[in-house]
């Protein structure tokens, strides 16, 4: 099926790397128009995510960038910001990461924009926003990771800080301003108007990590130490069985019994620090040394059997090696393969969303840099001989194939 929710929006991609692709790639899951503006430098991400058959198209710029129209413009040379202007005029939502700074250099910062076109959605999703000592600093996840006390949570666990191996932050922000998109549009559905909207990572992730854990700090006076004392704990990871690594949970009191019933620990079953929910909660430390010893007596698939039969959630930890042959991932068909017109066969991931039972089909393959400049342009009202001067001074760049 083809998801249509935003059938006639068309949104103007402004973004490089991952937050602002992650954002605009989930629109047009939903069914918008996305034209990405790259310069002829290109997205960074084209060779920064790993090696491709072309050196161009990553894994990850060909996941983020499918369903997207590629135009590519040198905002330098003349001629280049009449076309960036008329791009702008028949959008409806245009979205941005590059810094404030840049966007009011070139003149196509949310206020410069919104002023001309006050029915347009504009959304900057910045590293710290544009007020505040941080405004403006240029960052990455990582360094989010750091500022936002998500490393240092490591380090309460483990001794060191650490980061989570993947874009955390990027995919949530990004998935975050996506959301505040789609929350714009139905107003501007009633309303008639647009709006310029901010979305920083810093404070995006930072509120995340505090929901959690400010948790007995959340009140005044604090009834407790800062920090969520089971995620914290250093038990508080897959445990190891004798040909793998396992991951479970067991919250509720019958989850527990259930635990330590299969596990061979009844004698633990009337133990008074662990037999209530709140029991546990005040002997997190003993609880979890418990619950995180090894299970090396057992191979991975006999305790699977076992912690499923009783309820309990579990499943094998995988590995990036083992992921993509996951026997559920494979039975739904997460990763499918198409032809890509510069790259060959490549894989595909559909969507995680189902719409009346079935999954929106896949948008076009990611496209190279320039795929479609010189249709946009002809789109937007030039002649072939308009086309052919900007080709020339540079100023709009064609797919070299």
């Amino acid at each position: 099926m083809t998801f249509k929710a935003l059938a006639g929006i068309r949104v103007l991609d402004l973004t490089s790397v991952v937050v602002g692709p992650v954002c605009t790639w989930r629109l047009g899951q939903y069914g918008a128009e996305i034209i990405k503006v790259e310069n002829p430098e290109g997205d960074l991400m084209r060779g920064l995510g790993g090696q491709s058959p072309t050196g161009q198209h990553s894994g990850a710029y060909l996941h983020l960038n499918r369903g997207k129209r590629n135009i590519c413009l040198d905002l330098k040379k003349e001629g280049a910001m009449e076309v960036m202007n008329r791009l702008i005029e028949s959008a409806d939502v245009i979205v941005a990461n590059m810094r404030p700074q840049a966007l009011k250099k070139l003149g196509i910062d949310s206020e410069t924009v919104r002023n001309k076109y006050p029915n347009k959605i504009y959304c900057l999703i910045t590293g710290y926003g544009t007020d505040g000592p941080y405004a403006g600093m240029p960052t990455y996840d990582s360094v989010v990771q750091g500022v936002t006390g998500m490393a240092g949570l490591f380090l309460q666990r483990d001794g060191q800080p650490n980061y989570v191996p993947m874009l955390i932050c990027d995919h949530v922000a990004g998935e975050i301003s996506a959301g505040a998109i789609l929350a714009a549009i139905a107003e501007r559905n009633v309303s008639g108007k647009g709006c310029s909207i901010e979305v920083p990572m810093f404070e995006t992730m930072a509120t995340f990590v505090l929901q959690e854990h400010l948790a007995a700090q959340s009140f005044d006076p604090p009834v407790g130490p800062v920090g969520d004392l089971r995620l914290l704990s250093p038990h508080n990871k897959p445990v190891q069985t004798g040909d793998g690594w396992i991951s479970f949970t067991v919250n509720t009191d019958p989850q527990v019994r259930a635990f330590l019933t299969v596990t061979g620990r009844n004698d633990l079953l009337s133990d008074e620090r662990f037999n209530s929910v709140a029991a546990r909660a005040t002997n997190v430390k003993e609880w979890f040394a418990i619950r995180g010893a090894p299970l090396t007596h057992k191979s991975t698939q006999e305790w699977l059997d076992l912690l499923q039969s009783a309820d309990i959630a579990a499943q094998a930890c995988h590995t990036l090696a083992t992921l993509p042959n996951d026997k559920h991932l494979k039975a739904v068909g997460l990763i499918q393969y198409e032809d890509h017109p510069t790259e060959g066969k490549t894989a595909a991931i559909r969507s995680s969303i189902k719409v009346d039972s079935a999954h929106p089909q896949l948008r076009e393959p990611s496209q190279p840099k320039g795929w479609e400049t010189r249709k946009l342009l002809e789109e937007m009202g030039y002649s072939t001989d308009e086309v052919a001067v900007l080709f020339a001074k540079g100023s709009a760049v064609t797919a070299a194939i």
